[in-house]
């Protein structure tokens, strides 16, 4: 069998070639670098980083499986370069009609829309480790997609209320970081994968759809270039994939889906670490740790997410699970992430330094941001009370449409948890006022 060294003298040159837009078709025989792929090797590029590109043999549509083949194969501290698709194996592209989109999810029940990248073995993870994966560059294509689907598939957090489709395509203008929602609309660009996981211990297909303690459809719109994620291992090789590509999303994802881009570049550093418990994902930024709480049930979630900031606090700190509570109070920032993948998710931001006690959550305007609230024994109510306030609210404001409000909070929205009480859950919704900006005259 050939040796690293020698398979990157045979394949760089074919490897590099690897269109950044590749047709998705299945070949009728597999190029001879996906055949080393599968045995375990990729092309070793200097300084120990390989190249993961994506095509129909390194890309899955909608499913997770522990028996799946791997693409790659690294070694920890190994850095990887892979790219990914956009949604249905590239078959959501510009210009592409929402009855298009909506037979894709019609024709294919039970698999979700993500094409995933992966998976990736990881020499020497085992079930009891984690993975430190860091996100050192992130380079989306220059364009993306947003839509809601009809009422009657029952996906997004009103498919009552917005019974008819829509789809919205987006130019990213990189340079800038910006893209123009609608004329005098602009929203920041701040690339992140909706997915990275790893596999599950159970065997069998999974849909992408809902996220786990693997990590998965975690759609934390905090996970930019410059973070961390730490997933626990379930597997041997802990088998590593990303997909679901985002350029911009709300907390919430409240319409159904993020601007839905494919990455030209997620550059990533994968590091074992032996014998470190952790029970669910978490996220390392240079100023914050993020701690997370996910459940079919809202108010679960962020019972979990409570849960997991204590136990986490309590080590960090050194506090009393009482204290580490207070701690979580005064200081944490705690947010939904989103409430549209079957299972809800929630995560709490820790500052790494001193800081200030948080202030409470905003009831009403401030300088910087349009705000709803509401308060309701169920989670899931106030964040729909709320969440329909803004909608309603920027609609008749701003003289937009319902579905254009709809989609604008899917991607700007920041909603926050407010003080946890016994029997009462409160939900902030902020939409920032710098997304409406002037034009310059010509």
């Amino acid at each position: 069998m050939p040796k690293r060294r020698d398979f990157l003298l045979g394949s760089a040159a074919t490897a590099t070639a690897v269109s950044m837009f590749p047709h998705v078709n299945a070949q009728s025989s597999k190029r001879p670098e996906i055949n080393a792929l599968q045995q375990g090797y990729v092309g070793q590029y200097q300084g120990g980083v390989y190249l993961l590109p994506a095509t129909s043999e390194t890309v899955q549509w909608g499913w997770f499986n522990n028996a799946e083949p791997p693409r790659a194969r690294i070694k920890s501290g190994d850095t990887v370069v892979l790219e990914t698709m956009m949604a249905s194996l590239n078959q959501v592209l510009p210009g592409s009609s929402i009855e298009a989109i909506t037979k894709l999810r019609v024709d294919f029940p039970g698999r979700g829309p993500h094409s995933v990248t992966g998976p990736i073995f990881v020499e020497g993870a085992m079930p009891g480790d984690v993975l430190k994966i860091k996100i050192n560059r992130i380079v989306p294509r220059s364009y993306g997609a947003n839509w809601n689907l009809p009422g009657n598939l029952k996906l997004g957090q009103f498919p009552d209320k917005f019974t008819q489709a829509q789809v919205k395509h987006f130019y990213l203008d990189l340079g800038r970081g910006m893209t123009e929602f609608l004329p005098g609309i602009e929203l920041p660009v701040r690339p992140f994968p909706g997915i990275i996981g790893v596999a599950r211990a159970e065997s069998g297909q999974y849909s992408t759809v809902p996220p786990g303690a693997y990590g998965g459809n975690l759609d934390c719109r905090e996970l930019v270039q410059g973070t961390t994620i730490y997933l626990p291992v379930f597997v041997d090789g802990a088998l590593l994939w990303s997909g679901d590509s985002h350029a911009a999303q709300g907390n919430g994802e409240i319409n159904l889906t993020a601007i839905e881009t494919a990455f030209s570049e997620l550059n990533i550093t994968v590091e074992v670490m032996k014998k470190m418990p952790l029970s669910f994902p978490r996220i390392e930024t240079p100023t914050h740790w993020i701690t997370m709480g996910y459940d079919r049930d809202l108010n679960k979630a962020i019972d979990k997410l409570e849960e997991e900031t204590v136990k986490f606090v309590s080590e960090w700190k050194r506090l009393s699970s009482k204290e580490a509570r207070q701690y979580m109070q005064d200081y944490g920032m705690c947010h939904v992430a989103e409430v549209v993948n079957q299972v809800k998710g929630t995560y709490c931001m820790l500052p790494k330094q001193p800081t200030p006690k948080v202030a409470p959550a905003a009831v009403k305007d401030t300088r910087d941001s349009y705000v709803t609230t509401a308060t309701n024994a169920d989670a899931m109510a106030a964040m729909n009370s709320s969440a329909m306030q803004m909608i309603e609210r920027i609609a008749e404001l701003k003289k937009l449409s319902l579905i254009d409000s709809y989609a604008l909070a899917s991607l700007a929205m920041d909603t926050r948890i407010g003080r946890l009480e016994p029997g009462a859950r409160t939900i902030h919704n902020l939409l920032p006022r710098s997304l409406w900006v002037k034009k310059a005259k010509s």
